[in-house]
């Protein structure tokens, strides 16, 4: 067995920060997640050394050990048999952790037992995978299929969900230990700039242009929806560009009750080009008369 370098796996030094690992995992996690490499047993198995990697460094105490133990690991892991669990001693079979993990992190007690019992039951890792997220989808709610274990699952994304958002997809992530139940995997969710919309908690700031007759007199302007539809605004006379106007209710939806943020128009107005000698003519008269 060999040794793992969980460092050099996530491609980070080891004097990383929390902040320097998770941003290493999200990128490598993205690039070799099942579901973006279908069929790519290479990129399943890559996947799973990230996960594992993760699962040791993110962790204060499991990363604690490991850099105690470092190379020199088989040294602890053959410590002394005995009925008790002991040290690092012995470990049992996963599907989603190496032998080398489970021999750090994972005993199931003594060389000479190998019947589970309440004592060295444990329950699976849980395993976070990102998953990227339209706004448009943040707002009306969608679904992903994801592959887990080989098995195909549709999972809900629901409506209002944020940047850091977990969706949980239960007893599907690392397997138990000595008979415990499975962990679950996390989805988290990455929020992807809309090119129309801009988020802010749960509040939406969409551009709303208008003519500038429109601007002066006052009117009505229509303001675009992520729900595609629009809806039609009123326009105080004498309003300027870069004027914010509140439409309650029509915002991003909560994710835990009915309520919803507000749509704020912020105002653009179009100045024209070009002008006939008529409309030239009155916009001089209106200025020797301001």
């Amino acid at each position: 067995m060999d040794y793992k370098d969980y460092y050099k796996i996530l491609g980070v030094e080891r004097n990383a920060s929390q902040q320097d690992i998770k941003r290493a995992y999200r990128k490598l996690a993205r690039q070799y997640h099942p579901d973006v490499n279908p069929g790519d047993e290479g990129a399943q198995e890559k996947f799973k050394e990230i996960n594992e990697a993760y699962e040791v460094l993110s962790d204060a105490e499991k990363r604690k050990k490991y850099d105690l133990l470092g190379s020199d690991w088989q040294r602890y892991q053959r410590a002394p048999s005995g009925g008790a669990s002991g040290g690092f001693g012995g470990y049992g079979e996963s599907g989603d952790f190496s032998d080398f993990f489970e021999s750090i992190f994972g005993g199931l007690g003594g060389r000479g037992s190998t019947r589970p019992t309440t004592a060295n039951m444990r329950r699976g890792q849980d395993v976070e995978a990102p998953v990227d997220v339209t706004l448009r989808e943040a707002f009306n709610g969608s679904s992903r299929i994801v592959t887990a274990g080989g098995e195909r699952l549709e999972v809900k994304i629901p409506a209002g969900v944020k940047e850091g958002s977990k969706i949980r997809i239960a007893g599907k992530g690392g397997r138990g230990i000595g008979g415990g139940t499975r962990g679950d995997i996390l989805l988290v969710v990455q929020i992807l700039d809309d090119p129309q919309f801009e988020r802010r908690g749960d509040d939406l700031i969409v551009e709303t242009r208008i003519d500038l007759y429109t601007a002066v007199l006052g009117g009505e302007a229509r303001v675009p929806t992520l729900a595609g539809s629009n809806l039609i605004m009123k326009v105080r006379p004498g309003t300027s560009s870069g004027t914010m106007v509140r439409l309650r209710g029509q915002g991003m939806p909560h994710l835990k009750d009915e309520k919803r943020g507000d749509l704020f128009a912020r105002i653009q107005i179009d100045v024209p080009e070009k002008l006939s000698s008529e409309q030239q003519k009155l916009f001089e008269e209106l200025r020797a008369r301001a």
